[in-house]
């Protein structure tokens, strides 16, 4: 009968030397490379992401002021002065900052209108962002919107 031997042989490779374990140089750069075209990739993602949700914001922001300006003027009969007015008359909580600027820095639009044939008023009617800068999806100033 032949004994078994419970300890575990090794193989041995050329020369004597135990077989080498590991990646190749050229396997690890592969994969470097592969890990750096994904984040090159997502970063765009990320950035127009980014872009998108302020693009959002802005049109949400702007939807929202036009909606107090437009309750402002016909509960009180005269079109807001400033947008400080819809603040102070709880039409808006506080003037959101424009995405595209981060500052609180809008551009209101003001004209004389008639209420009624023998009223008359002039005020804030639109609002606008101050940014100067182009929508990339849209392809048209946020200025315009």
């Amino acid at each position: 009968m032949r004994r078994q031997n419970n300890f575990k042989t090794r193989e041995i490779g050329r020369a004597g030397q135990f077989p080498q374990r590991g990646f190749t140089l050229i396997e690890l750069m592969c994969v470097i490379a592969i890990i750096l075209i994904l984040a090159t990739i997502s970063a765009g993602h990320y950035e127009k992401s980014v872009i998108r949700a302020k693009e959002t914001t802005l049109h949400t922001d702007l939807k929202v002021m036009r909606d107090a300006i437009q309750h402002y003027t016909e509960d009180k009969e005269a079109a807001p002065s400033s947008l400080d007015d819809l603040v102070s008359a709880h039409y808006i909580q506080q003037i959101p900052t424009d995405p595209m600027t981060n500052a609180k820095d809008w551009v209101t639009a003001s004209e004389d209108f008639d209420l009624s044939p023998e009223q008359s008023s002039s005020g804030i009617t639109d609002v606008h962002s101050a940014s100067d800068a182009v929508s990339p999806f849209e392809n048209t100033p946020y200025s315009s919107w």
